[in-house]
Formats: structure tokens, C-alpha cells, sequence
């Protein structure tokens, strides 16, 4: 039986224009979505009325049990419909992913600081009987297929409905696996009057394009609603599940009406261990916030002019990458006289990370555009200590460093939850041991 996807997270787990002026430093590590298992996500390009949304599929499996069904405000039409090049959201997940950067204290016995910086860089028609019988089937279940199309390796339809049991059982009769529930969800989506865009692979089409994974689908549509539906996502799900949204808009960012949208901690200073357990940090940070927030807030990671980085976890999107995903106010270039990709103007990225499950999450998650064009990014600082040669009394220097080494590991415990005494042992503290902090009854002794 073909398994039903649908959106949000859900989506397959269910299935340099400026100088640098606001900071420097080295970028040494990057929480891109690799980080989370089964994340999903989703870039929505948003200009007043007009969207365009590129889902990237984490199916994994055998890919004839394939098949996603999202609800879409309006009727979808086949020149509306793409496939879209999974590098280009791996590119867009670099460039806005939180980063680690890194800061040498220059020698402390010189008269000056130095400071560095590194910028980073065919359609197949059916068979005419098939059809006939199909859609005479799904008009007798009050489902209408409005449409039919097939886009590289995916034949995707855009069905309406009178009722969700006809829409249900239209779906299974077709082999699809509908989770237990489905149909309150589908119900609430069809008293709003929205459609279904429902895709599934063509295996034959499939080989013939011979990519060995699953191409992201990309649609455009005209509607005055800004959202991304997650419910049905939310069905079958084992536990929660995560969502990353990058938002290209002119305005500037993009945050959420029916959810809080939080700003991540941020230019917080850490140990220099931190560096080899990045990834671990980052996780039980993000853990430790989403809870915080009783699990209900979308948390902002990054919101950014697209013109300009820093630093830069990855090169900033072309003018050209970016018309691929959908930013269609960009101008195009001439290709024979440009020299180098130029970088993007007048596009702004909001990158949102939500975790959710149907218990913190029950309603679609829906967006607005805001003129705030502020840079923000998730950014955490390692401080490495002056280890060359003395040629002065450094012992002040050497105390002041053991005091900012205490506080980085107090700020990760706070951050992580993390015990502080393992985070001691692992600190290479300045001059000698880590401080050890005076007991009370000493205090009042003294």
C-alpha cells in the first residue's frame, strides 16, 4: 500500500555585497538540520498575495510507498508545479545555520590586538479506460479530481470533496494508508474550502531520471493565507517531530500568529571543548529551550539582508539559485557577461526550527510578514587563551581568563543542563586548577 505523507515536519518523515560590520571571528562548526533526526523542511517565498513553497522529501524506504497529500488554499495548475534541485536547499540550510565561531586572545604583554576574519565561504498520460473508471469512481464519493499531472518523476493530482469519508475512502480504495483520525482533520480543511495536492512516484519515470533520491516538489499559488498545514503530519507520527521554514520575502522576517516566535540564546561565550561537541551542545540547548517554553514556542534561528553575511557558515545564494527556489521579483542577469555569481538583493531570510507533536501543536502553523529587517543569527563564541611565550608578568592576565573560563561554564550549564563539574573537568583552565568556590560557613567565619 502506498503510505500517506503529509505536511509540515511531517512531510516525509511521515511517508560578499557588504563589509563585515557587526562581528568577526573565525567560523569553525555549523547546526545545520543534519543535526536532527527525520527533520523535514520546507522554503516558503512569500510576495504580497504569492507563494511559492519547496518541500524537500526525507522519505527513506522504497520509494513505490511513496506519496504525500497537502491541503493547498486554491486550485493548483500544471504550469504551478516544479521539481526543484535538493542542493539548493542544502545550501540555503548552511548559509542560515547557526554557527560556532572562534576568537584568539592576542598576547597579553603587546600594545596591540589583532583581530581575524574569515569569510566562508514529460509527461505520461494514463491509460484513457484507467482514468475514466477513476474518476467516475471518486465522483460517486463526492471526490472531484480537478486535475492531473505529471511532474518529473511524480504524478500528482489535485482533488476537492464534499464530505472527508468520501475523500477517505476514495484515498484507501486507491491504496493509500490513511492514519487513524484523518478524518476530523480532512473535514476541518474542506469547511475552509481548501484542496488536497496529492503526489506519488512514477517508478518508471523514476528510473528514466535516474536520481537515486527523491527530488524536492516545488509549487506556486496566489492566496491571501500565509501557512504551512501540519496536523495531518502530526496522525501517525512517532512522538515529535522537526520542521525547519526558510522564509524569502522582500518585507523582512517572517514570524509565526498562532505560536510564539522566540529568539534563540545568542553571542553567548562557551568552552573551548564545546568546539569538538558542537553538536551535542547545540541539541541539548535547543531541548532544553523548547521545553522552557512548554514546547509550544517556533524558535528563530537566523534572519539575515541575503546581500551580505557574518561570518558566513556557507557562500551567500546566487541571484540564480535563488530564482530557482522561487524568488521571482530578482532581475535577471546576462550569463555570458557576469564574471561571478553576484550576490542576492532585496531578499530577506528568516530561518524558523520548530519541534511539535499534535498535543503542543493542534492547529496549522500560520505566518505574517513583519518590516523588521534586524540581523539576527544563533551564534556561540569559543575563546581561545594567548598560549605563546611570556614576556611579562602575565599573572593578572592569567586570572582574568580563569574568571571568564567560570563563567562560560556556568552559561553552559544554564544553557544545557549539563552538570557543572563535568563541565570543569573538561576546561583547560589558565595558570593552574579550576576555581573552587569558598564554602558558605567559611564566609561568615571570615
Amino acid at each position: 500500500m502506498k503510505t500517506l505523507l503529509a505536511i509540515g515536519v511531517a512531510l516525509a518523515t511521515f511517508a560578499l555585497g557588504a563589509t563585515a560590520q557587526a562581528f568577526c571571528g573565525f567560523y569553525v562548526a555549523k547546526a545545520d538540520s543534519n543535526l536532527f533526526n527525520e527533520a523535514s523542511q520546507v522554503v516558503l517565498v512569500r510576495d504580497d498575495d504569492r507563494t511559492v513553497i519547496t518541500m524537500a522529501n526525507d522519505f527513506e524506504g522504497d520509494v513505490e510507498d511513496f506519496a504525500m497529500v497537502i491541503p493547498v488554499p486554491t486550485f493548483i495548475e500544471r504550469g504551478q508545479i516544479n521539481v526543484a534541485d535538493r542542493a539548493l536547499i542544502e545550501h540555503l540550510d548552511a548559509y542560515t545555520a547557526p554557527r560556532l565561531v572562534e576568537y584568539f586572545d592576542p598576547d597579553p604583554c603587546a600594545v596591540y590586538e589583532k583581530d581575524r576574519i574569515m569569510m566562508m565561504q514529460s509527461e505520461m498520460p494514463a491509460a484513457a479506460d484507467a482514468e475514466a473508471a477513476r474518476r467516475g469512481r471518486a465522483k460517486s464519493l463526492g471526490v472531484t479530481i480537478e486535475a492531473s499531472y505529471a511532474v518529473g518523476e511524480y504524478d500528482i493530482l489535485i482533488l476537492s470533496a464534499e464530505e472527508s469519508d468520501g475523500l477517505i475512502t476514495w484515498l484507501t480504495e486507491n491504496d493509500y494508508r490513511i492514519p487513524r483520525g484523518a478524518e476530523r482533520v480532512v473535514g476541518s480543511y474542506l469547511r475552509q474550502d481548501m484542496r488536497f495536492f496529492v503526489a506519488k512516484v512514477n517508478l518508471d519515470r523514476h528510473e528514466t531520471e535516474g536520481y537515486s533520491y527523491l527530488r524536492p516538489i516545488q509549487v506556486a499559488y496566489e492566496s491571501n493565507k500565509f501557512m504551512l498545514p501540519i496536523r495531518l503530519g502530526t496522525l501517525n507520527a512517532k512522538g515529535t517531530q522537526e520542521l525547519y521554514v526558510y522564509a524569502l520575502t522582500r518585507s523582512g522576517r517572517v514570524e509565526t500568529t498562532n505560536y510564539r516566535t522566540v529568539k534563540l540564546p545568542s553571542d553567548v561565550d562557551v568552552p573551548e571543548f564545546v568546539q569538538g561537541e558542537f553538536a551535542d551542545f547545540y541539541r541539548a540547548m535547543f531541548e532544553r529551550q523548547t521545553a522552557s517554553n512548554d514546547n509550544r514556542a517556533v524558535f528563530l534561528e537566523y534572519a539575515w539582508d541575503m546581500a551580505w553575511c557574518d561570518p558566513c557558515a556557507a557562500d551567500p545564494l546566487s541571484a540564480e539559485e535563488l530564482r530557482r527556489l522561487g524568488v521571482f521579483w530578482l532581475n535577471r542577469q546576462d550569463e555570458r557577461t557576469r564574471i561571478a555569481p553576484s550576490p542576492a538583493q532585496d531578499v530577506f531570510v528568516t530561518r524558523l526550527h520548530v519541534r511539535y507533536d499534535s498535543e503542543h501543536f493542534p492547529e496549522d502553523l500560520v505566518f505574517q510578514e513583519t518590516g523588521d529587517r534586524q540581523n539576527f543569527q544563533g551564534r556561540y563564541v569559543i575563546r581561545h587563551p594567548f598560549e605563546g611565550p611570556a614576556t611579562c608578568d602575565i599573572s593578572a592576565y592569567e586570572e582574568q581568563v580563569r574568571e571568564r573560563q567560570d563563567r562560560e561554564a556556568q552559561q553552559l550549564a544554564n544553557l544545557t543542563g549539563w552538570d557543572i563539574d563535568d563541565i570543569r573537568g573538561k576546561i583547560r583552565f589558565a595558570g593552574g586548577e579550576p576555581p573552587v568556590e569558598e564554602p558558605w560557613w567559611k564566609r561568615l567565619w571570615d
